[in-house]
């Protein structure tokens, strides 16, 4: 198992059992008591493929928080719009959405 798939992987079997507190490697699953609990593998992969697809719907919203200036230069750019009369944010932001669409 790669590093990258570990947490969807845990996030499958929590979401498929929520009276799971420890999930390990191997598909070893315990309850609150201590007792194994077992893991259907097709509801499994089912819950992968829909997290993953989840996952890929949302690469926009990452790429637009990694692409938008920080939020001390969207002020700066604010004031300015608001002192000299131009359009820097608005600018910036649409050029980010655009670059990187829903």
């Amino acid at each position: 198992m790669t590093k990258n798939t570990k947490p969807i992987n845990h996030t499958a079997i929590r979401n498929l059992y929520p009276d799971a507190v420890t999930v390990a490697d191997g598909f070893i699953v315990l309850d609150d008591d201590g007792n194994s609990i077992k893991v259907d593998k097709t509801a499994y992969d089912a819950e992968v493929a829909r997290l993953k697809a989840e996952h890929a719907a949302t690469q926009y919203q990452r790429d637009r928080a990694e692409a938008y200036p920080s939020w001390q230069d969207q002020m700066d750019m604010m004031y300015h719009d608001q002192t000299e009369g131009s359009r820097t944010w608005l600018d910036a932001i649409e050029a980010v959405k655009e670059a990187h669409p829903k």
